[in-house]
């Protein structure tokens, strides 16, 4: 099925550089005026719409980050209850999204299966937004991730001459659906520039093939390398290292998870190693568990935190490009 530009945002395959680049201007002009405290210039753009939010996983950060986006830009949300909702009662999917729809005017759903979102769509009128399909997708998130990247960059050009260079993916790799996506728009944004991609993983959690050929197959500049371990030598290369955690809800067995549990863990010791001060920028599309050192947390590196600031202003963009594309001119 060919998907639309963003009608429904489902893959990370509908963007284009240009429109990347055009969600990345206005996440950053967002951020601008908030800080500016500018709030008329963007707190009217979804007046008298309705989000609709259902969430059947659980969710802190993009569940949060899409309200704080929608009652930022002037907007209003229903958000479903999942446990008390009629699919208790053997409810379709189907038709419970479709139900939705007519009650407000674009829904964002997070399920844990994979490919959901893209059977659903051809059966609504009004848009979808992919907010994670259990371990494929999740494309706002690796928006939201790139413009971080873009942030910090930004940020650091201040004192400190910086070209991105090398990005390491460090932890669960097969289920973690933020780096699928991550993986996937890096290959798109960076087509003509050389980028060396570390995939660092345990060997029974490695990076889907799939997803591994599909960039291969559609960015020749780009240089992966998959290993088991990240090394000092290799630390020493680093601009960015995102970090996942091990995802112990796709596990089929606990003890395939306590296996793994212990192996990947990213403390303030092994920066000791990193190319200087400044570097690597240090990401985390969070919860975090034990695979992050909270030491790390003082370390001017550490933009988690950030990253999940900058979340809001990218779904504000997101939100407004799909539902009030004639206000991105004002």
């Amino acid at each position: 099925m060919k998907l639309s530009p963003l009608h429904h945002f489902i893959s990370i395959k509908q963007l284009s550089p240009k429109l990347i680049e055009s969600l990345c201007s206005r996440a950053h002009q967002f951020k601008i005026w908030t800080k500016q405290e500018q709030f008329h210039r963007f707190n009217t753009i979804l007046k008298n719409k309705i989000i609709n939010l259902l969430f059947f996983e659980p969710s802190t950060r993009t569940q949060c980050s899409f309200q704080s986006a929608i009652y930022r830009l002037g907007g209003q949300s229903i958000i479903l209850d999942i446990n008390s909702s009629s699919s208790n009662k053997g409810e379709t999917l189907q038709d419970t999204i479709r139900v939705m729809e007519q009650l407000g005017d674009l829904t964002i759903l997070r399920h844990p299966k994979r490919g959901v979102h893209l059977e659903l769509s051809p059966h609504l009128e009004k848009p979808l937004i992919n907010a994670g399909d259990g371990d494929g997708e999740h494309p706002t998130q690796s928006l939201l991730d790139l413009f971080t990247i873009r942030e910090e960059q930004q940020r650091l050009t201040l004192n400190y001459n910086f070209t991105l260079k090398t990005i390491c993916m460090f932890g669960d790799l097969l289920y973690g659906r933020t780096v699928h996506s991550l993986l996937q728009l890096l290959s798109i944004q960076y087509q003509n520039q050389p980028l060396k991609i570390y995939l660092i993983s345990p060997n029974g959690l490695k990076m889907p093939l799939y997803v591994v050929n599909e960039v291969k197959n559609s960015n020749s500049s780009f240089e992966i390398i998959e290993t088991e371990e990240l090394t000092k030598e290799i630390m020493s290369e680093l601009d960015v290292l995102y970090v996942t955690r091990l995802q112990k809800e796709r596990f089929l067995k606990e003890e395939e998870y306590l296996k793994y549990k212990s192996a990947f863990c990213l403390t303030k010791e092994d920066l000791k190693y990193s190319k200087n001060i400044h570097l690597p920028i240090i990401m985390h599309p969070l919860p975090r568990v034990n695979e992050l050192d909270i030491e790390i947390d003082k370390d001017e590196r550490a933009a988690y935190f950030r990253q999940v600031n900058n979340g809001v202003f990218m779904r504000m963009a997101i939100l407004e490009r799909i539902l009030c594309p004639e206000s991105i001119s004002q």
